[in-house]
């Protein structure tokens, strides 16, 4: 049986989930709202999208637009993870963003 795929803020324990441990103190994270990337690589909300999704945090820092971060993203150690898990039904970014434009 394969485990559970997890979201960004189970892998990372940021604890910025709605909810979570540090939502208070330092902000819900965009990934963990974004609706209209729900069920994407069967996470919740942007969870399993991070990457596509502005104003996410990486080393605890903001990491802007999509156009800024991208390149960083590509080598994160979850963006591999769920570009392995997903295999051939990995989604490109290209698609992911024109799903949050245009859900």
């Amino acid at each position: 049986m394969r485990a559970e795929k997890r979201n960004c803020w189970e892998f990372r324990k940021c604890g910025r989930e709605q909810g979570g441990a540090h939502a208070k103190d330092r902000g819900v994270c965009p990934a963990a709202v974004q609706t209209k990337l729900d069920g994407v690589h069967g996470g919740r909300n942007g969870g399993r999208a991070c990457w596509a999704i502005a104003g996410t945090l990486c080393e605890g820092e903001a990491q802007g637009s999509f156009a800024k971060k991208h390149k960083n993203c590509t080598t994160c150690d979850f963006y591999k993870l769920v570009e392995r898990e997903e295999g051939v039904d990995f989604l490109l970014s290209t698609i992911l963003l024109k799903k949050m434009k245009f859900g």
